[in-house]
């Protein structure tokens, strides 16, 4: 394992990014990759709160966002929110935090009136409401579902529910708009043996842009695609301690203000992923996610294994 020093687009929600200078960690030596890069074993939880924020509105990608929240639009027959809960349930982490705001109500009546047999094979005895799901078993997990306002930023939403995390030894928080195939518990382990307080998850930018290399005259010296470039950004993945509270203050974006003083603290810490992540912030973004899921191609699942040739088919791909 080695630590060096990377520049890093530290990625807001809806708002614009900004750069920071963070130790990157390189992925672990000892544990055996798969073809994205993480592990793809089912391995036995940590039992850990994940916080999730749900209250944007998704406004770069409004044909949705108008009529439902960012995390109920779907991917395949299920929200990208429930992948996202079925990724860490799949790790072990079942107890789950969502921080409402934005068409709060169709959130909860999602889980209220949440029926799997009508997203899985299922036995029907007597048409008397006896029903046997086949397959996936039931989500055993356990949702506290909190309104923290509607035109909250992510540092404000995360204040809210502070002493819903008071007292545990750690927590996990994410945006509640992308997937990812990380090994969130090796993360996990390696973030608890730094004694850090906060940590994320860095990836390469999935936008396909050209960084631009010129001298002071103007004249180009070179061109690279932002896939080829050293940039790295907040994959929005993050692993925490309570103590993140104390340098964070009222009113405050969590990257912003709080990471600064985190990083002037040194208890800040980003992990390399090199594997699959996909934000879903527009059309194009989610189209490829549901492309994934009809191929049957979807590496933020532990209990799904697609051939490598599929997988070579959308590693990538911008």
């Amino acid at each position: 394992m080695f630590a060096s020093s990377f520049w890093l687009l530290i990625r807001t929600h809806n708002r614009a990014r900004c750069q920071a200078e963070i130790p990157l960690i390189a992925p672990s030596e000892i544990v055996e990759p798969s073809l994205y890069g993480a592990p793809r074993q089912l391995r036995e939880g940590l039992d850990m709160k994940v916080v999730l924020f749900c209250g944007g509105a998704g406004t770069r990608i409004r044909d949705y966002s108008e009529s439902i929240p960012k995390p109920m639009i779907p991917v395949g027959d299920q929200p990208i929110l429930w992948h996202l809960m079925n990724y860490y349930s799949q790790h072990g982490h079942k107890d789950f935090i969502l921080c409402l705001g934005y068409k709060a109500n169709i959130i909860k009546e999602f889980f209220l009136s949440y029926r799997p047999q009508a997203f899985a094979d299922c036995v029907v005895s007597g048409f008397n409401g006896n029903v046997e799901v086949l397959g996936d078993a039931k989500q055993d997990w356990r949702v506290t579902l909190i309104d923290t306002g509607l035109w909250r930023n992510i540092g404000e939403r995360l204040w809210s529910v502070r002493k819903q995390v008071e007292g545990e030894e750690m927590f996990l928080a994410n945006y509640s708009d992308g997937l990812s195939d990380a090994n969130m518990n090796e993360l996990i382990v390696r973030f608890r043996e730094s004694g850090k307080a906060a940590a994320f998850l860095a990836v390469r930018p999935s936008f396909s842009l050209h960084m631009v290399d010129f001298d002071e005259t103007g004249l180009v010296q070179g061109l690279r695609p932002t896939q080829k470039a050293d940039m790295w950004m907040n994959g929005g993945f993050f692993i925490m301690r309570p103590r993140v509270f104390d340098y964070m203050r009222e009113g405050e974006e969590l990257v912003e203000e709080p990471f600064r003083r985190l990083i002037a603290d040194n208890q800040l810490m980003a992990f390399k992923h090199e594997g699959f992540w996909r934000p879903m912030d527009t059309l194009k973004d989610k189209q490829m996610l549901e492309d994934l899921v009809e191929q049957s191609v979807m590496p933020w699942r532990l209990d799904n294994e697609p051939s490598p040739a599929a997988l070579q088919r959308t590693r990538g791909t911008p």
